[in-house]
């Protein structure tokens, strides 16, 4: 019997911190193995929900469906496709929010997307969307049981002109029928603050729930950076610097790091935390284990 799931909009309502994770799809078989080893090792994390990231240009698109239909067949996870606009027309976007709706899904992660590779700009497809809150009113025209949420972006998305601009693009998707944001990255608590009471003065009051990445690699940080516009903390970089390249002392002072945002954040009402955990267990596991003590 086919399996529907809750969205999530009714965790929220339980008042508790939620714990999550994003997933994307690997590119062979292999990884897709892998990634069934790590969904195995997280289960007794016990998160609300996991995410499965969409592939830009049609690149993991087909894979986005088949971890998502893994995720919930063999582990029983309540998963939160991504949806992105790009190089989709509006039919195509009907087809497959048809075939997920089909197949029990009730919860999408609505996005514009980035620019497929070696493309700087974003491109409309042939009778295609342009923006994300677009996306969220055709998916909530054509199934209005679904859940969506929706990015945000505390620093402010790179292509904004202004902050103002950003938070009013925001608000767009939320009035389109988003019932949730998460946030892209930061490191700062304050930053995550300060974004959640713009987002109240602005007249949005969805649950917002901050993105973490625990961080594995002073490099790989920089760049994850340096694309989505969020900051580092120069006594985070002192940090990892001092770490040097022994990666067990790197991914100690993320770990640590992380651990304490998720307790700050907690503390002060955060609806939960979501975690980038790039498709690896072992971090996870570890803010779980260091949250229990």
């Amino acid at each position: 019997m086919l399996q529907t799931d809750r969205p999530v909009s009714d965790l929220f309502a339980q008042r508790r911190p939620l714990r999550s994770f994003e997933f994307f799809p690997p590119k062979d078989d292999a990884g897709v193995e892998a990634l069934r080893q790590t969904a195995a090792a997280l289960k007794p994390a016990s998160p609300d929900f996991v995410s499965v990231t969409y592939g830009a240009g049609g690149s993991t698109r087909q894979r986005t469906a088949q971890v998502s239909a893994l995720l919930k067949a063999d582990f029983g996870y309540t998963v939160v496709p991504h949806l992105t606009c790009v190089g989709h027309s509006r039919a195509e976007l009907n087809e497959i929010a048809d075939r997920f709706h089909g197949d029990g899904f009730r919860n999408i992660m609505a996005l514009r997307g980035d620019p497929p590779k070696g493309s700087a700009t974003f491109a409309v497809a042939a009778d295609g969307l342009r923006h994300a809150n677009e996306l969220v009113s055709l998916l909530k025209a054509r199934h209005p049981d679904f859940c969506l949420g929706a990015a945000g972006y505390p620093e402010k998305h790179p292509e904004a002109p202004t902050p103002e601009a950003d938070l009013a693009n925001l608000k767009r998707k939320v009035d389109a029928g988003a019932a949730f944001i998460t946030t892209q990255l930061f490191f700062d608590n304050e930053v995550y603050y300060r974004f959640v009471d713009r987002c109240g003065r602005g007249g949005i009051s969805v649950p917002i729930v901050p993105g973490l990445m625990p961080v594995l690699s002073l490099k790989q940080i920089r760049r994850f950076t340096s694309m989505c516009g969020a900051s580092l903390p120069p006594i985070l970089v002192r940090r990892l610097e001092a770490a040097g390249e022994i990666p067990e002392i790197v991914e100690s002072v993320g770990i640590d790091w992380a651990l304490t945002q998720i307790r700050d954040l907690v503390v002060r009402g955060a609806p939960g935390y979501h975690l980038y955990i790039l498709n690896r267990a072992k971090s996870a596991l570890a803010l779980a284990a260091g949250l229990a003590a």
